[in-house]
């Protein structure tokens, strides 16, 4: 039985300023989103890489997901449509406790 929470360690600038390598986030398992939206996915020609990403559109049957850093960010722009695997709800730094509403 897989639960409806889980959590991730962010690795890498592609979300700066919003999330940094190091931040801590909580994310719900869904595959639903809204444009906006901070996401955990996978993209379909890299069904081996989990991404952080923002969703900007829905895209056929999958998702348009982009950094929100344009200098050090590969999204969909290079790897093409994604699938969700859940919303982030929650960030907190690497002290435990000290959650933060992630924007969006």
């Amino acid at each position: 039985m897989r639960l409806p929470w889980f959590t991730a360690l962010v690795s890498g600038p592609s979300m700066v300023p919003t999330l940094r390598s190091g931040d801590r986030i909580l994310v719900r398992r869904t595959g639903n989103a809204r444009a906006g939206d901070l996401v955990v996915a996978v993209f379909r020609s890299r069904p081996d890489l989990l991404v952080v990403k923002r969703v900007e559109r829905v895209d056929g049957d999958g998702w348009w997901v982009v950094g929100d850093n344009p200098f050090g960010s590969d999204d969909s722009a290079r790897y093409g449509r994604a699938d969700l695997v859940g919303r982030v709800t929650f960030r907190w730094w690497p002290q435990p406790m000290r959650f933060r509403r992630v924007p969006g």
